[in-house]
């Protein structure tokens, strides 16, 4: 299931990162403050919930989730989004919904290391972390 994704991640590489920030609409200011973050990800779970924490200099975020179950979550760029995580391949695929627009957020072990594919419209922004 899930359990190659357990653990605590730390953020080494980010590549088209501020282009995927434009694309969702998120403003200057904003965006050089993300561009700047080397987040940590923690990823558990406790029966049939997958908590997700997201810590930076900057901003901090968890959303805690059911796989399949639509939820609300609030972005750490203040978006109020609908969305749904699911289990495919070993891949954990989020999907955000709002305002009529999408992105979807994959997050795999590659090599042992995690991948996370970040895409809106034909943007994409790859950030890697290594366990820690």
């Amino acid at each position: 299931m899930v359990d190659r994704l357990l653990g605590t991640w730390k953020s080494t590489s980010c590549e088209n990162f501020d282009e995927y920030m434009k694309e969702l609409g998120v403003g200057l200011a904003t965006r050089k403050l993300g561009r700047l973050a080397k987040p940590s990800m923690t990823i558990s779970a406790a029966r049939d919930v997958i908590t997700i924490k997201t810590k930076s200099a900057f901003k901090n975020n968890e959303i805690s989730f059911k796989l399949g179950e639509e939820f609300d979550e609030t972005t750490p760029d203040d978006r109020k989004t609908k969305s749904i995580v699911t289990l495919e391949d070993g891949s954990l695929n989020q999907v955000q919904n709002w305002d009529g627009k999408e992105t979807t957020i994959k997050r795999k072990v590659v090599e042992g290391k995690m991948v996370v594919e970040c895409t809106m419209n034909d943007v994409t922004c790859t950030r890697i972390y290594e366990k820690v």
